[in-house]
């Protein structure tokens, strides 16, 4: 009786099929085939965040902004140590300066850079200028970030970094102004799921790393975390005594957030459990953002989430083309995509 041994070729050939196999099912994760309503999400959201960020700081602007002896601490703070990081990062000092070579003082500069702040942020709400009105809004709302260092927030991290996701992904959607007046040809799907999954597994190192931070300690375990926040002002909307009246479920909610940050990167992709998480995350912002007072933050973090996970916006069976119709990584698609 012979015993079937396989050949070192035939072993290098079924080797080399089982890469290839892996591969395409990255290139199949990394690229998978998307509608741009995600991204008309992410667009009019942010371009919400934008303009709402602008209004909120509309009083003082110039008071936060304004260099050293005319305003709160002096911009000159938050630049300085936003050049110890890079010299290269852009600033508010930086318009000033070119301002002051064709005469302009430093209120009009500031004043123009918020009308502009403003502007960027309507029309992405309205899908005007879509790809320059988001460089302009990324471009602005990190000079104030950067130049208001010691002010800055979460808020303002993940608002530059959804803004730069923006900037990049390939604008205008079909939803925008831009695309109904110009008639621009449909986008590339697998170009538009590669940005998509980009948002999706940053959201997810972001909760992850967040939940495994919350875990170490032991202040999200017995509530003393979400208590000593809810407490401290400004943040303090919430009365003491309703605090006191619900403290044993303190840290019933800090274990729950733990465990809902920390195993987002698992049940956020299954389809039977994204639902679920999803509309627990967004809880939490909302929750945070009406019992907290922080409203910027609950909106941007509301936004990249529905943006990510809140639209389904798949075409085709698995997500990508088949082997026949696939070049490469990427594929021309003419004309409307098969659903």
């Amino acid at each position: 009786m012979q015993s079937a041994v396989k050949s070192p070729g035939s072993q290098i050939s079924a080797g080399l099929n089982l890469l290839q196999k892996c591969w395409q099912r990255f290139l199949g994760f990394l690229f998978p085939r998307e509608t741009d309503t995600w991204l008309a999400v992410l667009r009019i959201g942010l371009g919400l965040q934008t303009a709402v960020y602008a209004l909120f700081l509309r009083s003082d602007w110039h008071y936060l902004f304004a260099s050293s002896g005319k305003g709160l601490v002096g911009r000159e703070v938050g630049e300085a140590i936003a050049s110890f990081d890079s010299p290269l990062i852009p600033k508010l000092g930086w318009l000033v300066a070119l301002g002051g070579s064709v005469n302009m003082s430093e209120e009009t500069v500031l004043s123009v850079a918020w009308a502009c702040l403003l502007s960027a942020g309507c029309f992405l709400l309205l899908g005007l200028f879509c790809r320059p009105a988001a460089i302009v809004a990324w471009f602005l709302h990190l000079c104030a970030a950067e130049s208001g260092g010691l002010l800055a927030y979460g808020a303002d991290s993940f608002m530059t970094t959804a803004l730069f996701y923006l900037m990049l992904s390939p604008l205008p959607d079909r939803y925008s102004f831009d695309h109904w007046v110009v008639k621009t040809k449909p986008k590339n799907p697998q170009l538009l799921g590669f940005w998509r999954r980009v948002l999706q597994v940053h959201l997810c190192f972001v909760y992850f790393i967040g939940g495994l931070a919350k875990c170490l300690g032991d202040g999200w375990w017995n509530g003393s975390n979400l208590w000593r926040s809810l407490i401290r002002p400004p943040f303090n909307l919430v009365s003491p005594d309703i605090l006191i009246r619900f403290k044993y479920a303190l840290p019933a909610l800090g274990i729950s957030i733990c465990l809902l940050e920390v195993s987002y990167l698992v049940f956020i992709w299954m389809k039977k459990t994204r639902r679920v998480w999803l509309v627990c995350i967004l809880a939490m912002h909302a929750a945070i953002g009406l019992l907290m007072g922080l409203y910027l933050f609950a909106l941007v973090m509301i936004v990249l989430n529905l943006a990510a996970f809140g639209t389904n916006g798949r075409i085709g069976r698995h997500g990508f083309l088949p082997q026949h119709k696939r070049t490469g990584a990427f594929v021309e698609i003419n004309g409307r995509a098969d659903a």
